[in-house]
C-alpha cells in the first residue's frame, strides 16, 4: 500500500487520503516550478530572467553575439566634447608682450561659458547677422574679445578625434600657452584639457566626456 511523505497509509496513489501529501514521485516536485533565476544578458550583462531583456532588447534564443561585434554590448555612447570659454589673464599679458591687440582691454568679469559640441563641426568666432556668420562658439557676446576674427578657427571631430584649425584669423591660433600660431588651414589634433588660445584674451578649454 503506497506510503505518503507523512508516513500514513493510503489506498490512493497520487495524495494521500489520510492527510493529503504527495505519494511517490509527486513528493519530489514542488506544488509550482520555481521561479527563473536571473541571468546576465550575453549583449549587455543587465540581470534578465525572460527571452528577452529589459534593458537592451536581445533575444536569449539569438547565438552568443561573439566579443566585439556591434551586438556584444549595448551601442556605446558617442564621445563627447565640451568647450569651456574663459578670459584668460596670463594669455593676455602675453599677447600685449608681443604687441598684439592691446587696444583691446581685459574684461573686469567673464562669466564661464560651457558649450556642448553638438555636430562635427563647430565654428569659433563672432557673429555677424550682415554676413550670415553665427558661431556654434560666438565670442560676439559681451564682453566681447575684438581680437577674435568673425570666422576664426573651426573644431572638428573626427574618427581620431577632435581637432583645431585656424581659418586664417588676424590675429592667429595658438594651443597650451605656447608662442608658436597654428598653421592657417591644417587640422591639429586636440586632447583633453587642451587649451586654445584666440584674439587678445581669450582660452577655450576642451574637455572630453
Amino acid at each position: 500500500m503506497p506510503t505518503c511523505i507523512e508516513g500514513h497509509s493510503s489506498k490512493a496513489d497520487d495524495y494521500c487520503d489520510v492527510c493529503g501529501a504527495p505519494i511517490g514521485s509527486s513528493a519530489a516536485q514542488p506544488d509550482s516550478p520555481p521561479a527563473p533565476e536571473a541571468q546576465a544578458c550575453p549583449a549587455c550583462g543587465m540581470p534578465v530572467s525572460g527571452r528577452f531583456c529589459e534593458a537592451c532588447g536581445h533575444d536569449s534564443a539569438l547565438p552568443e553575439p561573439a566579443a566585439g561585434s556591434p551586438a556584444a554590448a549595448p551601442e556605446a555612447k558617442s564621445v563627447g566634447w565640451t568647450a569651456v570659454v574663459n578670459a584668460d589673464r596670463d594669455f593676455y599679458e602675453r599677447v600685449v608682450a608681443r604687441e598684439g591687440p592691446d587696444t583691446v582691454e581685459f574684461p573686469p568679469f567673464f562669466p564661464e561659458r560651457r558649450i556642448v559640441l553638438e555636430g562635427n563641426t563647430t565654428l569659433i568666432g563672432r557673429h555677424n547677422r550682415e554676413q550670415g556668420v553665427e558661431p556654434e562658439i560666438d565670442l560676439g557676446i559681451h564682453p566681447v574679445d575684438r581680437g577674435v576674427s568673425t570666422q576664426h578657427a573651426v573644431l572638428r571631430v573626427r574618427d581620431s578625434g577632435l581637432t583645431v584649425t585656424d581659418l586664417g584669423s588676424t590675429n592667429g591660433t595658438s594651443l597650451n600657452g605656447s608662442e608658436d600660431l597654428l598653421p592657417e588651414g591644417e587640422e591639429t589634433p586636440l586632447a583633453d584639457g587642451d587649451r586654445i588660445h584666440i584674439g587678445a584674451w581669450t582660452t577655450i578649454t576642451i574637455l572630453q566626456s
